[in-house]
């Protein structure tokens, strides 16, 4: 196992450190300290996999220079943290102007990043709090939050709490948010005509379906 260093390290420091080749252990940089990300579950993969899958069809049908990658870092622009999306959606012109993708397989830049996903675990505050800060303050259009196993607080997803998609847009340079359930159809200002509901997206990882 490849232990995490104790103590604070700069971000070129943790990109320098970062075992690309680890199949089992993913990290990210939080304020200089290396985090150690918890094991994703057989259902996460499933839910992963299937969005992963739609995005990708639906970029191809609008001809979009978009991709995703098996591992991809957003790096924060205004402290010393480094982040590994669920799903990092690229638009490949703009990597050239990345000067950390080609070596590091980090981008900086809005322009790059279309849209993110993040997938809730047990770690869920770091994607409706930490996460959510950051990726506004970059610029990143559209960040959604899919939390099919109902993990977050009541304040996000409700009370009594309920499988639920959050999809934040910006909006003169601010998040907004809308919130999907169980048949509501996706919303996405990214994939107008994404014809995928929050329950079809919740079933991906359930196996008796």
């Amino acid at each position: 196992m490849i232990q995490s260093l104790p103590i604070p390290v700069t971000v070129d420091q943790f990109l320098n450190w970062y075992p690309l080749n680890s199949t089992q252990l993913r990290y990210e940089l939080h304020n200089g300290f290396i985090k150690p990300m918890p094991p994703p579950t057989g259902d996460h993969e499933l839910v992963l996999a299937f969005l992963t899958k739609q995005i990708l069809l639906e970029s191809d049908r609008l001809n979009l220079p978009f991709y995703i990658p098996k591992i991809g870092l957003i790096r924060s622009i205004d402290s010393e943290s480094v982040y590994l999306p669920d799903i990092l959606l690229l638009n490949r012109p703009n990597l050239s102007n990345e000067p950390l993708w080609k070596p590091k397989s980090t981008v900086t830049q809005s322009a790059s990043v279309p849209l993110v996903v993040e997938i809730v675990s047990t770690n869920w505050r770091d994607d409706y709090f930490t996460k959510l800060g950051q990726y506004e303050a970059i610029g990143i259009s559209e960040y959604w939050i899919v939390d099919y196993a109902a993990l977050g607080g009541r304040k996000f997803i409700g009370n009594p709490k309920q499988p639920t998609i959050s999809i934040y847009y910006l909006v003169e340079g601010e998040y907004q948010v809308t919130q999907f359930r169980d048949g509501d159809r996706i919303q996405s200002p990214m994939f107008l005509e994404l014809n995928l509901t929050a329950e079809q997206i919740f079933q991906a990882g359930d196996l008796s379906t």
